[in-house]
């Protein structure tokens, strides 16, 4: 951490603290001595972050008689394929609405002059269908995103161009940074709105309890992905704030990919599930390949994923079979 940034003088504001990223990341600042009391996560039914004067109210209410000096947005409306498919123009509106409200009014708020930052959450899923791997930062406007997902990667990538056009007129701190595909405990386990791998966890488990002679996974199997384990995107996340000055895109993710029948064949083993794997071609596969290249974490932020996959893997399956009666509510 650099000399200079000191996190127990800052009054940090977490968008999607109450969720499965920002839980892992309000411990981490708890850890690098943010207190309680400096510390706002503003909940969705008290702001509704896709309105102007939500957000607005947000700023002034937070720390009544004080400032924010960290925004860290984290808070999306995000699903996997199906949930993309069900909701392109809600996804689209909900994610450039938050980016677009809450930069504009940190940059009211004055969060410029007093040298704050505003980190946003990208997504790889703004990065084109058919980007040579690994994916490099540079290659992030050369083309248009996987269909399914394009236009919740569109505003996403709109508003790291929002920073940087305050960043140009303004001088207001921005950070951006590109999660990959993140999973690990407290993750969002509901069978048509998550992720790969946690359904695919619950999937297993749910099919093993019950004696079922197979799984049904969607599409052929053949593309790839690349997954990061939550507490390393965290710490990614923290380093980005406290070192970057402006939204030069950084890569965060494990450098490493996997086809989606070997992750499957990796999550039975691992769950004990002893059925057959049947595949619905008629679904799709979403982007072909995803890996990123991560040079740029390591020489900017100093930074590099720690937990090795099949070990992130085994912890992810522990906490959901420990909770396992409570998935309908990891939503």
């Amino acid at each position: 951490m650099p000399d200079t940034f000191d996190w127990s003088t800052k009054r940090v504001i977490v968008t999607g603290g109450a969720g499965f990223l920002g839980r892992h990341i309000c411990d981490l600042l708890g850890d690098r001595g943010v207190a309680d009391d400096r510390l706002f996560v503003p909940r969705r039914k008290d702001y509704d972050l896709t309105e102007r004067d939500a957000c607005r109210r947000l700023y002034r209410e937070a720390f009544p008689g004080h400032n924010a000096d960290v925004v860290i947005h984290l808070a999306a409306e995000v699903g996997g394929i199906g949930a993309n498919l069900d909701n392109p123009g809600r996804y689209f509106y909900a994610n450039m609405a938050m980016a677009l409200h809450l930069i504009e009014e940190a940059r009211a708020d004055g969060l410029a002059q007093r040298n704050g930052t505003f980190l946003q959450t990208g997504t790889i899923c703004a990065y084109p269908k058919f980007t040579p791997v690994p994916f490099r930062e540079d290659e992030i406007w050369n083309g248009y995103p996987e269909e399914t997902n394009a236009p919740y990667g569109v505003a996403k990538k709109a508003a790291w161009q929002m920073l940087d056009a305050y960043k140009l007129q303004y001088n207001m701190h921005g950070v951006y940074v590109l999660p990959v595909n993140l999973y690990g405990p407290h993750d969002n386990f509901d069978l048509h709105s998550s992720h790969v791998i946690p359904a695919l966890i619950r999937k297993c488990i749910e099919a093993k309890d019950r004696g079922d002679d197979k799984i049904v996974c969607w599409g052929t199997g053949s593309a790839s992905r690349e997954f990061l384990y939550v507490d390393d995107a965290a710490e990614g996340i923290i380093r980005a704030a406290e070192v970057m000055q402006d939204p030069t895109p950084i890569n965060l993710g494990a450098s490493f990919e996997i086809t989606i029948k070997d992750l499957v064949e990796l999550i039975v083993r691992l769950t004990g599930f002893e059925g057959a794997i049947e595949w619905d071609a008629t679904k799709p596969d979403g982007q072909p390949r995803r890996c990123l290249d991560t040079d740029r974490a390591k020489k900017l932020l100093g930074w590099q994923a720690q937990v090795g996959f099949e070990e992130g893997l085994k912890r992810t399956i522990e906490w959901f079979v420990a909770h396992q009666h409570d998935a309908e509510a990891r939503v």
